[in-house]
């Protein structure tokens, strides 16, 4: 285990990284960044006493214009110098209000998850892999993707040789500055669609985990400006081409050794084919059992229900194929799978949409699949070599396969019937819940789309 930083050692470092101010930032309930600028000067002050913020301006913080201020304190364990503005240094923070811990911080809520479930006996460790499109304004009030060269237009786009050398030089300075990061990126890719790209990580726990996806969604935003065209991590910007998911690669460690839990001890039975140990089996159970409301916060804005749409049109996308998840299942390397088990180290949760707030997203997933451990839920019977895309509605059902929610309301409605997974967000469940209803009562209050004109204008 690596030592931990300390505020002299920290403030030490940054002397010798030449920083000049700080950035003490935190992340609202959508898992928006969040952040105030100040003085190298002042980092006692952050980390004891915090940086100051009026709550009533940040989305979901439980707050009014009448409450005392938030005060982010940075985490000296965060400490990372910008590469692309080397002047400055990060800090994510947790949020308090005079000087206890605030219930409503999604940070400061997964570290309360992460200890009841470290004294459980277990950590999750992963990684994510976000998706996303660069795009440009089209000049209509739209957006098109970023194709420079005119050249990224294939019907099957994914991993060609020129879009992604078009795109290269940003790729790199991804890599490279994430790296200086210490995000552990390896991979990079021309993903499905015209204008998608993924970054994979290398894995760590869920708390770190999330700190570097909300990281990297701040540097993409900077260096994408590089080259004229911004970072979208929008769920489904683009009706005719694939959605960006977030997906997360994860397994149960033990808490005290470190040790994988997931692969089944020598010599053991394997009732399910996968090589998979009984603690594997049974989080996964947790995670299915709760599979919808977990979807509300996997995917938590209006959008990302096009990613998750039933039917045919999982046969919609240019490419053939929206590579997404709309049915409750588990099983071997197959990528129409929900939970896709590569191999017995491992499971990819493929349902999460780009959209995510990673800190509420990873405390719901362990709670979830604590219930499974503690309670031993058998997730049933692995889907293997099938194409879930292809199988008939009907033995999906006689196979107990769910369909995950098709749009906002009935995945909340899901979140709000769930005791636990709304007591793993503490009392941000309530605030999440009572956003999310009003986002969707917004949206269909106020908007009417081209397609609804076009189908119903004159059907009588």
């Amino acid at each position: 285990m690596e030592p931990r930083a300390t505020q002299a050692s920290v403030k030490e470092k940054m002397k010798e990284d030449g920083i000049e101010f700080i950035l003490a930032q935190f992340v609202d309930i959508h898992g928006s960044a969040k952040v105030k600028q100040v003085p190298v000067e002042c980092f006692d002050d952050i980390v004891e006493d915090g940086a100051g913020f009026a709550g009533a301006a940040v989305w979901g913080v439980g707050q009014g214009p009448h409450n005392h201020d938030l005060m982010a304190r940075a985490d000296v364990d965060t400490y990372q110098q910008l590469p692309w503005k080397e002047n400055v240094a990060l800090f994510s923070s947790n949020l308090y209000v005079d000087g206890e811990p605030h219930p409503y911080c999604p940070r400061g809520n997964l570290l309360r998850i992460t200890k009841l479930f470290a004294d459980e006996g277990y950590v999750l460790n992963g990684g994510f892999e976000p998706e996303h499109f660069l795009v440009v304004r089209d000049g209509n009030g739209g957006i098109k993707i970023w194709d420079p060269a005119g050249i990224d237009t294939l019907s099957k786009p994914c991993y060609d040789f020129k879009g992604m050398c078009q795109a290269m030089d940003y790729l790199q300075d991804v890599i490279r500055c994430g790296n200086r990061m210490g995000m552990g990126i390896y991979q990079s890719d021309h993903e499905d669609a015209n204008g998608q790209y993924e970054i994979n990580f290398g894995w760590t726990n869920a708390l770190k985990a999330s700190d570097r996806l909300t990281v990297f969604r701040m540097m993409t935003s900077q260096i994408a400006a590089k080259y004229g065209c911004f970072a979208t991590y929008m769920a489904k910007p683009f009706a005719d081409k694939t959605g960006s998911a977030a997906h997360l690669h994860f397994h149960v460690a033990d808490a005290a050794s470190g040790k994988n839990l997931f692969p089944l001890e020598s010599g053991a039975k394997d009732p399910k084919g996968l090589g998979l140990s009984k603690i594997a089996l049974h989080y996964i159970g947790g995670l299915l059992k709760h599979i919808c409301a977990l979807t509300a916060v996997a995917s938590p804005t209006v959008n990302c229900y096009r990613r998750i749409q039933s039917g045919e049109c999982v046969f919609s996308c240019t490419s053939g194929y929206t590579w997404t998840p709309a049915f409750a299942s588990y099983g071997d390397n197959n990528r129409t799978q929900l939970l896709r088990c590569p191999n017995c180290n491992r499971f990819e949760d493929r349902s999460i949409s780009a959209a995510v707030n990673p800190y509420l997203l990873t405390a719901v997933h362990i709670a979830a699949g604590l219930d499974g451990i503690k309670n031993e839920i058998d997730p049933g019977d692995p889907f293997m070599g099938i194409n879930l895309y292809e199988m008939p509605y009907e033995e999906r059902r006689s196979r107990g396969c769910e369909l995950l929610p098709q749009n906002l309301f009935e995945a909340v409605t899901a979140l709000e019937a769930d005791e636990v997974v709304k007591a793993a967000l503490g009392p941000i469940a309530d605030e999440f819940i009572r956003l999310k209803k009003g986002e969707w009562g917004e949206f269909m209050r106020n908007q009417v789309t081209p397609w609804e004109i076009k189908r119903y204008l004159t059907m009588l």
